[in-house]
């Protein structure tokens, strides 16, 4: 369990990261969280740490206990034509925008951000697996992420994005390979190795 870090004394603090930077397919998606002082749970982790089950037990008690959450999306159209970093941020952003807390201070996964607004942020590399609220809003981006290209997977079902989430698997790799790219597809991406 990771403890219920502050990076500052601004509170009310939100913690951001994003799912989805390294698929051929699909949005970009960003989750922002405010957590309480006292909010713990013996699984929460950054979600790369987690089984899907675990991931959904998570999701449901942090939307249940947080101050304030919210889900930001990019589509694939926006990514190829702003590029992937632009899009992180702005899904970051757009979740940030979504808060119905205005946080004092903004902490991100990663090494780099946009600023947003005037409001002070820190970027903590590998922060998903030292604050709480960042390990929060990777559960979220993550598994709001995976829902979204489980019901894509529906209108696409060549491609096993059921299962790998529009990553470039050899399997996703494959399809690509027999039946070319669907109108979700990042074309700014290489789809195929050369």
């Amino acid at each position: 369990m990771l403890p219920l870090k502050y990076q500052e004394q601004l509170l009310p603090e939100a913690g951001c990261d994003e799912a989805g930077r390294g698929c051929l397919a699909g949005p970009v998606v960003a989750a922002a969280v405010i957590l309480p002082d006292d909010f713990e749970h013996e699984l929460l982790d950054d979600s790369k740490k987690l089984s899907e089950k675990q991931r959904l037990i998570l999701k449901e008690y942090i939307e249940k206990h947080a101050l304030a959450y919210a889900v930001g999306f990019v589509s694939h159209q926006k990514i190829d034509e702003i590029n992937i970093l632009q899009a992180s941020f702005l899904a970051m952003h757009r979740a940030l925008d979504l808060l119905h807390i205005s946080p004092k201070h903004i902490i991100i996964d990663g090494n780099r951000f946009k600023k947003y607004h005037n409001i002070p942020h820190t970027c903590i590399v590998k922060g998903d697996s030292k604050y709480a609220s960042i390990a929060a809003a990777s559960i979220l981006a993550k598994t709001y992420r995976d829902a979204h290209m489980v019901e894509a997977a529906q209108k696409y079902p060549q491609y096993g994005w059921q299962s790998n989430k529009g990553y470039p698997t050899k399997e996703h790799r494959e399809a690509i390979r027999v039946y070319g790219s669907t109108p979700i597809h990042r074309l700014s991406f290489r789809l195929l190795p050369e």
